[in-house]
């Protein structure tokens, strides 16, 4: 996905504030695997994901324990270094060879500060990860394993074949056993 889709998605940005972005941004390419932000960290840049699958988790008692799952088009970053400038409390990882794009968080602060376009773009997508966060935190409080394994198959059907089970067993928060019977059921 090209860097204007995923602004534009975001929020509409007249042509001048949208060029005053772009040109803050770069191509990166990282390996599978690759640990994108650390935990215990105050994040420095944002990051697009053009091309790949990346997954966000947090280390509890030995085991990871992921809650976030990012694909083509969506935004890449720690929102409590984003927000506060705050260390972060999660990893993330890129499950694929990946495609970014990388803003620095100085950058975006300061545009912010130059163009109230860019401005209004920065709290349309603060609030646009509010709601998904509740969204998730919702599925997660108020709908059983079964019910969320269907959401995710309608809402990221791409996730099946190209994230391993575990880790699509721990964001449900079920086991791999429990996963498999749960696909066993629906077939």
């Amino acid at each position: 996905m090209e860097i204007e889709q995923i602004l534009d998605q975001i929020y509409a940005l007249p042509e001048t504030s949208k060029l005053k972005l772009q040109n803050c941004v770069t191509e990166i390419n990282y390996p599978k695997g690759h640990l994108l932000l650390r935990a215990d960290k105050i994040e420095t840049n944002i990051y697009f994901i053009r091309k790949g699958i990346a997954r966000a988790y947090s280390n509890r008692d030995d085991n990871e324990v992921t809650f976030w799952f990012g694909k083509e088009g969506d935004t890449v970053l720690s929102m409590k270094s984003y927000v506060a400038n705050q260390k972060g409390y999660e990893d993330i990882e890129l499950l694929e060879d990946c495609e970014l794009y990388e803003l620095k968080s100085e950058k975006l602060q300061k545009l912010f500060q130059e163009d109230i376009h860019i401005a209004n773009w920065g709290r349309k997508f603060a609030e646009k990860e509010l709601v998904k966060t509740e969204e998730r935190l919702i599925s997660r409080q108020f709908r059983t394993a079964t019910e969320r394994y269907k959401e995710l198959l309608i809402d990221y059907p791409h996730l099946i074949q190209r994230v391993q089970l575990g880790h699509i067993a721990s964001y449900l928060g079920i086991s791999q056993v429990s996963l498999s019977r749960i696909r066993a059921d629906i077939k």
